[in-house]
Order: C-alpha cells, then structure tokens, then sequence
C-alpha cells in the first residue's frame, strides 16, 4: 500500500518513541507528538471580581489549562480543518 504522509502524520522526527496522552474527548491513548493539543486559559477568582481587581491595577493570575485531542476527535469538534490535497501539502 502507498504512503499518504512521509511523516505519517507525526512531528517526532528522529526522536524514537514518545511518550503517549490521553484524548480529552475519548480517552484514546495517542502519541503526545501526533495529538492535536489545545491550551486555554483559566481565572483562579471570579470573572466579576478580577474585572475588579484589574481596574484597580492588580494582577490576576490565570492557569493554563492544557487538553489533547485525537485527530477523529478535533476534526469533530472543529479544531481541525479538513483540507484539500493541494492545500495540505502547502505550508
């Protein structure tokens, strides 16, 4: 059978084998390099009350919050584009 990717649709290189995570969405175990990872960011008070606090001049910290999808599972939630033939290979 053909190839469709010379990378097979990892970003390891020539590292060996990586460490595996788990989908955020269905708990599929994938390698951390081919996951499709999503950061956002949480507030450690109320939304009404650090609007406060950063009126005031004060810093509010925030936590990263870090979850990893599957490929099946971002295209799904539309974290993923599915592109064109022509489009995938233009970077």
């Amino acid at each position: 059978m053909g190839k469709k990717r010379k990378s097979g649709g990892r970003s390891k290189g020539k590292k060996g084998t990586l460490s595996k995570v788990q989908c955020s969405s269905c708990r599929r175990m994938i390698p951390r390099d081919k996951a499709k990872r999503k950061t956002s960011y949480k507030a450690l008070v109320d939304f009404t009350i650090g609007k406060e606090l950063r009126q005031q001049g004060a810093h509010v910290p925030r936590v990263p919050y870090v979850r990893y999808y599957c490929v099946s599972c971002a295209i799904h939630r539309h974290h993923v584009k599915i592109r064109a033939e022509d489009e995938r290979k233009s970077r």
